[in-house]
């Protein structure tokens, strides 16, 4: 059980460590709202993984991945919502105001509210986290084992290491943010990022059925 709670770990941290939607909204938000804004989405971020984590262990997970529709309907409203995030920051690369950030602490207090939001949605509405813990906890569960209690066990391992992994990136892009945040900077980080969520909606439209 203990090597299999360490393989797990070391397989986990190299996964999580790769960039993806909520590499790419967390560091947004971390730019754009300190450290509160990339803590407010990481905690939506987890809170998406612990649904889709109690959705594997009692199966919804394997329903929605059999049922055509109900997969499709899930990918295409994570698509839309990725792209959605991808095409406002380039629009934001527009906004003036956007560029002054901290000149307007109202309008970036308002926003805050949607952050945990952001980081929940990007995550739960992709099928790809759900094929994830479908395919990748059972490899590391013995048959012999409660398996309940492994899965959960697992589970909370892979959202310590996440937690933690982001904690420290959340820290490291708030000590640049300030370079980050110049006129230039902050507009091709805009232009990168909101590629990115593009990308990712775009293939996630695209992806099969397993």
């Amino acid at each position: 059980m203990v090597s299999s709670i360490l393989l797990f770990s070391i397989t986990s941290f190299l996964l999580i460590i790769v960039p993806g939607p909520d590499t790419a909204v967390i560091t947004r938000n971390t730019i754009v709202h300190q450290k509160s804004g990339g803590f407010k989405t990481l905690m939506g971020t987890l809170l998406a993984i612990s649904v889709h984590t109690i959705a594997a262990i009692v199966g919804l997970s394997a329903i929605i991945m059999q049922s055509a529709m109900a997969f499709m309907i899930f990918k295409y409203v994570g698509a839309i919502y990725l792209v959605y995030l991808g095409i406002k920051a380039l629009l934001s690369m527009r906004s003036k105001e956007e560029s002054l950030g901290e000149k307007i602490p109202n309008r970036a207090q308002g926003k805050q509210k949607s952050l945990m939001t952001q980081g929940f949605l990007a995550n739960i509405l992709n099928p790809k986290v759900a094929i994830f813990f479908l395919t990748f906890l059972p490899q590391f569960i013995n048959p012999q084992t409660e398996t309940l209690m492994t899965f959960f066990v697992l589970g909370a391992v892979y959202l310590l290491i996440k937690f933690a992994w982001f904690t420290l990136y959340i820290y490291v892009i708030n000590l640049v943010r300030v370079w980050m945040r110049k006129e230039v900077i902050k507009k091709a980080m805009d232009g990168l990022t909101g590629a990115i969520f593009i990308i990712f909606g775009l293939r996630l439209a695209l992806e099969e059925p397993k």
